[in-house]
């Protein structure tokens, strides 16, 4: 049945249709209901209903500088491959390994085949690859996976990556993906060789998924919450996306409009929706809806003008002009200023019975409707004009070649061909103030914030209303008595419940448990407080991330934006060596032209001149970036790196491992269960990490205790942690902060009951706890010391990170400086390796030789 049959024994009253009009001639934000009902106007209500969606409309277009403009994109429509794992009822698309092989076609288009679409879509002046194909047909059809790897691909997605690197380099057509439901690292992999991608949301109507009969129902790819992850990752990861409605398909009113809400709700959050396709369903022989009636032109009119609505003047809406049997003035009307990607050459594979019309017959009808057609590109002209971070820079040069500088719509006059993709070869050379690690302890940084402060990290106001939902942890009442004593007998033995209550310990209370867990890590670990001597390198804070509590990031055009040279690190190592140094800790942002293999030549790099110090480098973003770039598996990446000389890894971007709180956190940043596999996979190759929690800005005690069971699990499997790193947020400078999001950093007693919380939760799994001098000072690191924590960390020699935050603690503790924290909390103190092992006389006397002198020895490089 279809969404009106299922609506009809409920329509709504004339009075509601009247108020819900008036509204909308008012330009008053609609609500669900309001929504619902307009869905269902008809008649003289519809065409009021579209005389304001309209007005709407042109508001926008005049605001983008094309007023009357309604855009399309000359594409070709490229099926890589038929072959899916979904079992979508109403799908011809979708077809099985016999059909092709009796058809004579192989399991995917051959890189022969694809070439040769394009190359002919290029002499007829298309611009658009829009690279289709079934979700992840390996998983379902062996001779798909058989077919990948005889041609030497490790998934799908390689494949349709090596193909749009041959699209860039041969035709000059720019791929818009439409390969299903991806994961954040899939995005990752594809970015920089795509203008755009996409995915239809299609509707979040669980139960059309869940029910048997439903249209997707056996089909996991179509769950409502997993394609809503997709569209939220596509946000998180800046890419450009294409997403939109199939109606019809046996949804009520109610659920079209919780799925245009829902659609709505991601664009706002990541800025990152470029269009909707509004696409009526139309029912296909030889399918198992074969009997559906179509969606009325009626129904899709109203979804396009309260879509319009409900996502307002900037708001970009197609319809398919191929499938509403020429009624093109009927959706002008109702708001569309797009008619999607026509195409010369190709027919439409997923509706191949319904044909372009042809591009001169659109502008014609379009022209008697009092609009203009122009040409787009696959990606839309905001973010052709934006460029980074929306367009990865080895894509860029591709889409400008082909645009218009001053609107970002096609340049007519471009020339379609081929122009050479290429990773970057080697680190940027040196630029920017280099000298930042010094300069901002004296001078300070440039501002508070990046001048891209109110759109580069999302929409400040829903994020505001995503947290203010959440409402304030609830302060428990559980006996307190009771779980200290728990802690005291056996720290193992405590529950969720028994944690919760001790993470909310104050007063005397407090005391106890600070106490309790100072007498577990002097049986786990004895009384020596431990300590590195170490220098962090930070080669880049260029980044485009979007992390909200990180202040250290900036533009490649900020003042504060800098960039070192293999040279000025790896001489930056050999200083700290002469000092006394037994390890380097090297990270730094996600510059968008940071080659994948520039983390191996750093490693590289510093062992080659400094062949004692240990490597510790990298974070699990670093990682994955690395990965996505050259094209590896996160473990051959890892592997590479090893063999390169990475020692360890940090366990940094830990942030919170909880998804709901990290994306508050970052925009951008890698999901918790990314993070997992990158660690776990280094310590099943051999390399170490430390683990590490930043708390006091959106969390709650919940989620440091989800956060700490974490980790002791993955050291009950692996044993590859050194230790765990207590990060206290630093508000000052933090966009989430002072956008009025987060707190402003944890308190005196969150930091007491953190540390000993880690010290009992952990033991005796992870038995190093080490607490930061540099985020809390000296007096409260030796707090901490009383606290359960037993490592100070390292003297660093130069923190920028902390520093950009706004830490006042510096970004240098001699060994003298650390030895005294040690002594306040009543301790004796010993220098130890990244691994905690016994330092090297000669590298002791180093040390001690050289302390307090750092300013001298590590001059500023030019």
């Amino acid at each position: 049945m279809d969404g009106t049959a299922m609506d009809a024994s409920n329509p709504p009253t004339a009075n509601a249709m009247r108020r819900a009009l008036r509204r909308a001639r008012d330009g008053v934000a609609l609500d669900l209901t309001e929504a619902a009902v307009l869905l269902q106007a008809r008649g003289e209500d519809l065409r009021d209903l579209c005389a304001s969606a309209a007005r709407v409309r042109d508001a926008g277009l005049e605001a983008a500088g094309r007023p009357g403009v309604i855009t399309y994109s000359k594409s070709v429509f490229i099926p890589l491959t038929r072959l899916c794992r979904d079992k979508c009822h109403y799908c011809t698309f979708a077809t099985v390994p016999g059909k092709l092989r009796r058809a004579g076609h192989g399991m995917f288009m051959s890189p022969d085949e694809v070439l040769e679409v394009a190359r002919r879509g290029a002499e007829l002046g298309c611009k658009e690859a829009l690279i289709t194909l079934g979700d992840k047909p390996e998983d379902r059809w062996p001779e798909a996976r058989e077919w990948l790897d005889a041609h030497g691909y490790d998934d799908t997605i390689a494949y349709v990556r090596a193909m749009s690197i041959r699209i860039l380099e041969e035709t000059g057509l720019l791929p818009h993906l439409n390969p299903g439901v991806l994961s954040w690292t899939d995005f990752q992999r594809l970015k920089p060789v795509s203008a755009s991608m996409g995915m239809m949301l299609e509707t979040t109507a669980t139960r059309l998924w869940s029910e048997p009969g439903g249209p997707h129902h056996g089909s996991p790819d179509k769950e409502p919450a997993v394609r809503l992850r997709v569209l939220e990752d596509a946000g998180r990861s800046s890419v450009p996306f294409t997403s939109g409605l199939l109606i019809g398909i046996g949804e009520t009113h109610q659920e079209r409009a919780e799925s245009l809400f829902a659609l709505r709700r991601v664009s706002r959050a990541y800025h990152g929706v470029q269009e909707l396709i509004l696409q009526n369903f139309r029912a296909k022989p030889d399918t198992a809806m074969r009997g559906m009636p179509d969606a009325e032109l009626g129904e899709l009119v109203a979804t396009v003008a309260v879509a319009r609505h409900l996502l307002g003047p900037t708001a970009c809406l197609q319809a398919p002009p191929n499938l509403v049997d020429g009624e093109y003035e009927r959706l002008i009307a109702a708001g569309i200023d797009d008619w999607g990607g026509v195409s010369p050459l190709t027919p439409d594979h997923v509706n191949p019975e319904r044909p372009w019309p042809q591009i001169d017959r659109l502008a014609e009808r379009s022209a008697a409707a009092g609009f203009e057609l122009r040409e787009r590109l696959a990606v839309y002209p905001e973010y052709v004009l934006r460029g980074e971070p929306w367009l990865d820079p080895r894509v860029l040069p591709h889409v400008r070649a082909l645009a218009d500088p001053a609107t970002g719509l096609a340049n007519p006059d471009a020339v379609v061909q081929g122009h050479p993709w290429q990773e970057p070869e080697d680190l940027p050379e040196a630029y920017g103030r280099t000298d930042l690690h010094t300069a901002v302890d004296t001078e300070g940084r440039t501002g508070d914030r990046r001048a891209d402060f109110e759109d580069v990290y999302g929409d400040w106001e829903v994020l505001r209303e995503q947290v203010l939902a959440k409402g304030a942890p609830e302060r428990l009442a559980g006996d307190l008595r009771e779980a200290l004593a728990v802690a005291a007998d056996d720290p193992t033995g405590l529950t969720d419940d028994h944690a919760l209550a001790l993470f909310h310990a104050d007063g005397p209370a407090l005391d106890a448990l600070c106490r309790i867990a100072d007498d577990v890590r002097r049986d786990a670990v004895g009384d020596d407080v431990t300590y590195c001597v170490t220098r962090n390198i930070n080669f880049t804070n260029v980044c485009y991330t979007g992390c909200r509590f990180c202040a250290f990031a900036q533009r490649r055009t900020d003042a504060d934006a800098y960039t070192l040279s293999l040279e000025q690190v790896a001489e930056r190592a050999a200083q700290a060596w002469e000092v006394g140094a037994t390890e380097v800790c090297m990270q730094g942002g996600i510059h968008p032209d940071l080659p994948g293999t520039a983390y191996f030549d750093i490693a590289r790099a510093v062992k080659e001149r400094v062949p004692g110090i240990h490597v510790h480098a990298f974070s699990p973003m670093e990682v994955v970036n690395g990965a996505t770039r050259t094209g590896l598996s996160i473990r051959d990446w890892l592997q590479k790196a090893k063999e390169s000389g990475l020692d360890t890894i940090p366990g940094t971007a830990a942030e919170i491992l909880d998804d709901e709180v990290r994306w508050v956190l970052t925009k951008g940043k890698l999901p918790a269960a990314t993070w997992v596999e990158v660690v776990t996979t280094a310590h099943e190759l051999g390399i170490r990490s430390s683990s590490t929690m930043m708390y006091g800005h959106v969390d709650t005690p919940a989620h440091w205790l989800g956060h700490l069971r974490l980790l002791a699990g993955i050291q009950q499997r692996t044993g590859g942690f050194t230790e765990f790193v207590t990060l206290p947020f630093i508000h000052t400078n933090a966009p989430v902060y002072l956008a009025g999001i987060a707190r402003p950093g944890p308190t005196a007693r969150d930091n007491r009951a953190v540390v000993a919380m880690a010290r009992l939760l952990l033991h005796p799994h992870i038995p190093n706890i080490q607490t930061s001098w540099v985020k809390l000072g000296a007096e409260g690191a030796a707090e901490m010391l009383r606290s359960g924590a037993n490592d100070l960390g390292g003297t660093l020699m130069e923190e920028t990170i902390s520093r950009m935050a706004g830490s006042a603690y510096g970004s240098y503790k001699s060994v003298r400086d650390l030895q005294a924290i040690a002594e306040a909390a009543g301790r004796p103190h010993r220098q130890r390796t990244t691994l905690y092992g016994e330092v090297p006389a000669e590298r002791r006397a180093a040390a001690l030789a050289s302390d307090g002198h750092l300013p001298e020895l590590l001059p500023v490089l030019d």
